[in-house]
């Protein structure tokens, strides 16, 4: 008796269609890579790994690109590959091939979704929201990171583990299982980590890079969002919510960047009164940068979604619009 349930992840008929995309595209045309606005090391780290392994294949014109703003973190401007980034607005405006990296939809694209219109495009995510978009589909809900799909993709396509490529898978897996702390953390990825470990990575440099390196003024911003928490037991069904914020003005006074910001969740998510950690981060005056976490009894997946937002069920975002309190109370209602 055959099932009827389909496992999780890419069916092989979606990796040949991917490899078949790719290898359809003169290696003279232009190639754009694209991933979600303010990206993390997962979004860079699987991006400039899939654009260093195309180089290698020998395509001569691979950009690399994100929507505004254009920062890269300081945690990560050290990544190989820095190289093939342009700002959104000099990257190619009709493509031969778009790939899409750890976009939960095309919103998180900005402005370099439209290339969807005219380019044929590819999509390799991991979000759990993901409706799914683009012409191929490499999507694995319950993967770890998308940066295990890049590694497979580059595997198929026959591109060697380099250093710098093995570099860039690290930084991508490491950053969304939490350095192999979260739940995310199977036999296979610590199995892929010990390939990316053999071909050069330094494993506690690069932690030190992502989780250790921070601007002093950084150190006392973090101090100030602590003291700001607020702890609400009876939000989130009685499980609880914590939540702190940071603004333009505080980025302004410390010298910092936005980037820097990204971090600031990881102090307030250990709370073990709360289920739910939330981090609001201002953009604009009325726009604000929404990020969740739950130690499990809650699925912030589907109260971003119902957001505007995506992610994972133990990790996941939102923009939210209007002054701080009309955003958290917006979070409230929608938590229960």
């Amino acid at each position: 008796m055959t099932s009827d349930v389909r496992p999780a992840g890419p069916a092989e008929t979606d990796w040949a269609a991917a490899e078949a995309a790719i290898r359809a595209v003169p290696t003279s045309a232009e190639v754009l890579l694209a991933c979600h606005v303010s990206p993390d090391g997962d979004a860079l780290g699987s991006m400039l790994a899939i654009g260093l392994g195309l180089r290698w294949l020998g395509y001569r014109s691979v950009a690399a690109s994100f929507p505004e703003p254009f920062e890269v973190p300081e945690t990560l401007a050290w990544l190989p590959g820095l190289d093939l980034l342009v700002p959104p607005d000099a990257a190619p405006s009709a493509p031969a091939l778009l790939i899409a990296l750890d976009a939960a939809s095309p919103d998180r694209l900005g402005p370099l979704a439209d290339r969807m219109v005219t380019s044929s495009t590819i999509m390799i995510d991991h979000h759990v929201s993901n409706p799914g978009f683009g012409d191929v589909r490499l999507l694995d809900p319950i993967g770890a990171a998308t940066g295990v799909l890049a590694d497979e993709l580059l595997r198929r396509l026959g591109v060697p583990l380099t250093r710098p490529i093995a570099e860039c898978l690290y930084v991508a897996v490491a950053s969304d299982t939490g350095s192999f702390r979260f739940d995310s953390t199977t036999a296979a990825v610590h199995q892929l980590a010990g390939r990316l470990i053999a071909a050069g990575c330094e494993p506690g440099e690069i932690s030190r890079q992502l989780f250790d390196t921070r601007p002093f003024g950084a150190v006392q911003l973090t101090g100030e969002v602590l003291a700001r928490a607020r702890l609400e037991p009876e939000s989130a069904s009685g499980r609880g919510l914590v939540w702190s914020y940071a603004t333009l003005d505080d980025l302004s006074l410390h010298g910092i960047r936005p980037a820097t910001l990204e971090s600031l969740i990881e102090p307030i998510r250990s709370t073990v009164e709360a289920d739910v950690a939330c981090m609001v981060k201002q953009i604009r005056t009325d726009e604000w940068a929404v990020s969740l976490r739950s130690r499990g009894g809650t699925d912030v997946a589907r109260v971003a979604v119902g957001l505007g937002g995506g992610g994972h069920r133990l990790a996941a975002g939102f923009t939210g619009r209007g002054s701080l309190d009309e955003v958290v109370g917006k979070l409230r209602a929608a938590l229960g």
